[in-house]
């Protein structure tokens, strides 16, 4: 039986970025990838922000780790010369009723460690966004945009360079753990035996945990899916800016966000399916009109061409409150 230090399942952004930094430890690591090529769902499907950290409970892992994340990623992006910008980012209020939630917001940025945001008066946002309706907005300058593949190739780049190898088409069907490690099967070819394993299947991390025997089905969560949606603007932007709206119960709202080419893209919304379905639903396209007009009154509904779909991995439900990172 075949043996390396550690196995990675999963060739997306935190599998690729796993294995590189046990690769640089001097581990010998092998990641195994079920698709035709890395990246192939949630790290291709996304609207490549580098998020702030404004969102998340205070002291939550995902606080901690997007705020100490978001400065290791512009340094990695600026060292390997990825494509990336720091846009900035614009909450908005389009009421006055709005405005305490976007207190709310400043107020969780700040116990987050997140001291550079800023309030800007309607007049201000004009000055920035001429298109843009807003009574009072939030300004968050560490946010931004990156090439996300670009940052995987690099990734892959590393691993391979650090002696660790990224192998497609392989789909890991479960683990067993032995004395020193584990057992992984693998369709349609022999077993490889592991010291550490990681589990970034993303869509499938818990349908695989669910088959690492001996793992008690209390540690595995159930994964739902949540497929969002964008619709691309046709034409010159109106906007340079990442724009938002205040967030929803199941996400932050159909925004803007501008790729490093300048064209928008509107999105996501957030449709809870059963299963892995990339499928477009055009006749969504006047509920983003209606959602959009909110804050950009000149929106052109024919502008909106459909773009592409994303889908979540998410550990809690539709009606159930946001759920951290589960370590």
């Amino acid at each position: 039986m075949d043996q390396v230090d550690c196995i990675v399942v999963g060739a997306g952004v935190t599998g690729l970025a796993s294995a590189r930094a046990l690769a640089m430890r001097g581990l010998e690591v092998l990641v195994l990838e079920a698709e035709a090529a890395i990246g192939m769902h949630a790290s291709s499907r996304s609207s490549e922000v580098i998020h702030a950290g404004i969102y998340y409970p205070p002291h939550s892992a995902k606080a901690r780790l997007c705020v100490a994340g978001r400065e290791l990623l512009y340094a990695y992006c600026a060292e390997r010369g990825i494509p990336h910008r720091r846009t900035g980012k614009l909450i908005v209020a389009v009421t006055q009723a709005e405005v305490r939630q976007l207190e709310q917001y400043r107020a969780r940025a700040l116990a987050n460690g997140v001291a550079d945001v800023a309030w800007l008066t309607s007049g201000q946002v004009l000055g920035l966004e001429p298109a843009l309706h807003c009574v009072r907005a939030l300004w968050s300058p560490s946010t931004g945009i990156l090439d996300s593949h670009q940052y995987l190739l690099s990734l892959r780049a590393d691993i391979e360079t650090a002696g660790g190898s990224v192998v497609l088409n392989t789909r890991v069907t479960g683990a067993t753990p032995v004395e020193h490690g584990f057992e992984v099967g693998i369709d349609g070819s022999p077993a490889i035996s592991c010291r550490y394993l990681v589990n970034a299947a993303g869509l499938c991390a818990s349908r695989l945990a669910g088959r690492i025997e001996t793992l008690a089905p209390a540690q595995v969560p159930v994964t739902r899916f949540a497929r969002g949606q964008y619709f691309a603007l046709q034409g010159d932007s109106p906007f340079r800016h990442l724009v938002y709206p205040l967030a929803e119960d199941t996400g932050l709202g159909i925004h803007v966000t501008v790729d490093l080419a300048g064209a928008a893209r509107f999105g996501p919304d957030v449709q809870w399916i059963d299963d892995i379905d990339y499928g477009f639903d055009e006749s969504r396209r006047q509920r983003f009109a209606t959602a959009i007009r909110r804050y950009y009154p000149a929106l052109e509904e024919a502008r909106l061409v459909p773009g592409y779909t994303g889908i979540r991995a998410r550990i809690h439900g539709p009606d159930e409150p946001a759920a951290d990172f589960l370590v």
